[in-house]
């Protein structure tokens, strides 16, 4: 299916200050950031928790904040990555096959994801699951996401 270009930012949230990471947020314009992290309470993310994130996002860059865990690794998958230090190659195989599994691509609009920026805690993008989500829907969307990494 051909669809017009959708800008798409992602960004990690680890190894950035909050200064930063607001300013990234804002001068990339985005309206929406689309946490895709399976967990987004833990006491680990800092300005990154969900209930402090949706309050700092709309009070610095009037920017909105949704939770779409459907889009994160389900939780023996990250354990097993994370955790067990696994192998990437084997984590983005069985990702992309989950999200194949779960047929992400018809649960989503190519819209919503406009100007939109995708959310987890790794530093950098090379091996991290936001890569793989505009990946895998580009695959699928004709390439309809145009992706920068934050």
């Amino acid at each position: 299916m051909i669809m017009s270009e959708v800008t798409l930012s992602t960004i990690g949230f680890t190894k950035s200050s909050a200064e930063h990471f607001f300013a990234r947020l804002q001068s990339a314009g985005v309206k929406k950031v689309i946490d895709i992290r399976l967990n987004n309470t833990s006491q680990l993310a800092g300005f990154a928790k969900s209930s402090d994130l949706t309050f700092f996002l709309k009070a610095i860059g009037d920017i909105g904040y949704e939770h779409q865990p459907l889009l994160a690794p389900d939780q023996d998958m990250f354990k097993a990555f994370k955790k067990e230090k696994g192998d990437w190659a084997i984590f983005k195989d069985r990702f992309m096959r989950l999200m194949s599994e779960r047929k992400v691509e018809s649960k989503f609009k190519t819209d919503m994801f406009e100007d939109g920026c995708l959310l987890c805690s790794e530093h950098l993008p090379h091996e991290c699951h936001r890569s793989l989500v505009a990946e895998y829907l580009n695959s699928r969307w004709g390439g309809a996401l145009k992706v920068k990494h934050l």
